[in-house]
């Protein structure tokens, strides 16, 4: 059987995220097993897994890509909607926009220190939209 729900979330700051209790909170009960699937309808934010216990990890994971993706650039053709955007577009991309997770038990079987990540890339990206999935 498959699932499936569409929500937004509310607008966040540029940054990275945790947001595994606003998919929680959006998908109901879980199955004894199966699995999650997240998609971002966006293309300038994306999701990943990582740390959820310390939020200096956060704080490092934005440093880092803006550091190896810098704003501004002179090659940078697409520019009209900002200086923000031609690298929220490849650092999404670098992240991706999807995410699964296995369902044991009826909880995500995730790692003790894993949490889901909303990746924002911009500094006024608005509400994203998410897609759950669970195949079951």
């Amino acid at each position: 059987m498959i699932q499936q729900v569409e929500f937004s979330l509310p607008q966040y700051s540029r940054g990275f995220h945790i947001i595994t209790n606003k998919v929680l909170d959006n998908i109901g009960e879980l199955p004894e097993k199966g699995v999650l699937h997240v998609f971002i309808k966006h293309t300038s934010a994306g999701l990943t897994i990582n740390e959820n216990a310390d939020p200096t990890v956060l704080h490092d994971f934005e440093s880092s890509f803006n550091h190896i993706v810098k704003e501004n650039e002179p090659f940078y053709k697409h520019t009209y909607e900002g200086s923000d955007d031609m690298p929220a577009h490849i650092k999404s991309s670098f992240v991706g926009s999807s995410v699964s997770i296995p369902i044991t038990n009826y909880r995500l079987n995730l790692g003790t220190w894993q949490g889901i990540y909303l990746c924002e890339f911009r500094n006024n990206g608005g509400r994203r939209n998410l897609i759950l999935t669970i195949n079951y």
